[in-house]
């Protein structure tokens, strides 16, 4: 129950505006894999669920599932089941009734789509729930239910737009769980629209970063925090640190010391590295990327604190334990490990 999802050149404009809602984006999301979009409001990502799904049409460009381009097929016949912020579960209609909804649409005998039902309730750990009403459930089981009835439709793919931001933390990090076992069991291709990176690095296998319609950066996890494709991919993934100078034969130097920069070309370009990366106090002379500075500022981050140092005309960001002793106006040295600091051009 799964296929490839590629796109390819989608552009789209609305009329009540003059920017693209999307802008020449290509992606592709292999089967059975989960690809996390992020990107700040009004950058296209629930546009691009939307012509996916056949809900809008794009001006230009294509969807192809399983190979297929399904640019002819109307929405219901897609193999494409969506998931909203909202359940958007029928009021009058039964948990079991929600999701066997799907199947008595197309004809599925009554008991039929209502055992199957049950099996969907079951992966979604609701076994037992499907004599309530919806207005009996929480918002966390209104959305396992909503997953429910999108999954016994058997899509091909899976969109998923914020489905779990309406939710208190934990209720979230419960989902999350679900959303793992769903995979585990039924495999869906999955493309999941957030705002959460924590979320994005949790549940999914890649991330693609979409801002103005445009695709800025696509790949794991571990590469859109520590490898972005650009200074601004850097930023959408909550990088605080960037450090500008110059390449020169595959060398970035700047005032924090030498880099390697494979693949970048000579000219301006930039350092960036996590705030969670750097080294505070372990500093050697074999560090090549080091300084020596003074505490600016120290907040808390949950259970640390992060650290705001200037060394001559550089400020850095580091993060330290909330029992550090360290303070504004103390002098510090830091450093950050080659292997996790990369260079972006410009």
């Amino acid at each position: 129950m799964s296929a490839d999802l590629a796109l390819s050149g989608l552009s789209k404009t609305f009329a009540a505006s003059a920017a693209p809602a999307l802008d020449d984006l290509s992606l592709t999301v292999a089967a059975g894999t989960c690809t996390a979009v992020l990107g700040p409001s009004g950058s296209g990502k629930s546009t691009l669920l939307r012509v996916i799904a056949g809900l809008e049409t794009p001006d230009r460009g294509s969807v192809s599932i399983g190979g297929r381009d399904v640019a002819a097929i109307a929405a219901e016949r897609r193999g494409v089941g969506m998931v909203f912020q909202r359940s958007l579960l029928f009021p009058h209609l039964s948990v079991l009734d929600n999701v066997a909804f799907s199947d008595r649409v197309s004809g599925m005998p009554k008991t039929r789509a209502r055992d199957r039902a049950e099996r969907y309730l079951d992966t979604v750990r609701l076994a037992g729930y499907g004599s309530r009403r919806v207005g009996e459930l929480s918002g966390g089981q209104e959305q396992r239910v909503a997953i429910a009835r999108a999954l016994a439709a058997e899509p091909a793919v899976l969109l998923l737009d914020e489905p779990f931001s309406a939710l208190d933390p934990a209720l979230r990090a419960d989902m999350h769980d679900l959303l793992e076992a769903v995979r585990a069991d039924v495999s869906p291709t999955i493309l999941l629209v957030t705002h959460d990176r924590d979320e994005a690095a949790r549940v999914a296998d890649r991330i693609a970063l979409v801002e103005n319609g445009r695709l800025l950066h696509e790949g794991t996890v571990a590469d859109a925090y520590r490898k972005p494709g650009s200074l601004r991919a850097a930023e959408l993934m909550g990088g605080r640190n960037a450090v500008v100078g110059e390449v020169r034969d595959g060398i970035h130097r700047s005032a924090l010391g030498a880099a390697a920069a494979p693949g970048v070309a000579d000219g301006p370009a930039t350092l960036v590295f996590r705030h969670e990366d750097v080294r505070v106090g372990e500093v050697t002379d074999a560090d090549p990327l080091r300084a020596v500075g003074t505490v600016q500022a120290r907040r808390p981050v949950g259970a640390r604190s992060e650290v705001v140092i200037r060394a001559g005309a550089l400020t850095l960001y580091a993060e330290i334990p909330s029992v550090s002793p360290l303070g504004p106006g103390d002098e510090v040295a830091v450093a950050v490990p080659e292997a996790l600091a990369h260079v972006v051009a410009g």
